[in-house]
């Protein structure tokens, strides 16, 4: 039989991931058999605990019981607190055309900012170059064809961002489209389908920076294209978020 603090240490995980209620009979069942009516007993009284430590005052949690199940939901009356963090934090948020593009670089690097425009059928610079300030993209060089375009992979910041170890932790491309492709469809485009000489600049000024120090460690190859942007950006007055 599983340990009480263990059952419910991990009734609260299960109900701290799962976005939608869960019904109690499935909760239940995690830890005993239909037959077990001891093990049930326990698994019950262990879900009572758990939902009772979260009724207690003070708390910024709560269990919610909704829809035939449980959920762990935020109190009601911290809306405003929970409404001015999100206000205040709106401006980091990435865009729709910065995750597509975004998804992109990640399954395809290195690509470049034609290839990618042939699969968004949008001009990428604008996004581009915000996924640069983000350090979530790094300039790896430049590809040997006509133009010698420059190519785009993810970098650690990357990783740590979307909690993966590595890349071979990504979920499959069909995953992510069924995540976002409703979305993506109903969200509006990139803005003018043309780049501008001063987007053309920043990528020239990030790329020699790149290529100073391509034997350097990657983090701060990434730091100094941030600080190439900001230079940048700090002459135009333009926002590019």
């Amino acid at each position: 039989m599983t340990d009480r603090v263990e059952m419910e240490a991990a009734l609260e995980a299960i109900l701290f991931v799962s976005g939608e209620p869960v019904g109690r009979e499935r909760l239940v069942g995690m830890f005993a058999d239909e037959g077990d009516e001891a093990g049930r007993a326990e698994a019950e009284a262990a879900l009572e605990a758990v939902i009772a430590r979260y009724a207690e005052p003070g708390r910024g949690v709560m269990i919610d019981e909704v829809g035939g199940g449980v959920r762990l939901v935020t109190r009601p009356e911290l809306h405003d607190w929970l409404r001015r963090f999100f206000e205040s934090s709106g401006s980091s948020k990435l865009s729709m055309a910065a995750l597509e593009t975004l998804a992109i670089v990640a399954y395809r690097q290195p690509v470049t900012a034609p290839e990618i425009q042939e699969l968004r059928g949008v001009n990428p610079s604008g996004v581009l170059k915000t996924l640069l300030e983000r350090h979530l993209i790094r300039i790896a060089g430049r590809k040997d064809v006509v133009g010698k375009p420059f190519l785009y992979t993810t970098t650690r910041e990357f990783l740590v961002h979307f909690g993966l170890k590595s890349l071979k932790d990504l979920p499959p491309l069909e995953e992510f489209e069924e995540t976002f492709g409703d979305a993506a469809a109903a969200g509006g485009g990139d803005g003018p389908a043309g780049g501008t000489d001063r987007d053309e600049q920043f990528y020239r000024e990030a790329a020699a920076l790149e290529e100073q120090e391509e034997d350097g460690d990657e983090s701060d190859r990434s730091d100094r294209v941030g600080r190439a942007e900001q230079v940048e950006l700090a002459g135009t007055g333009e926002d590019v978020r």
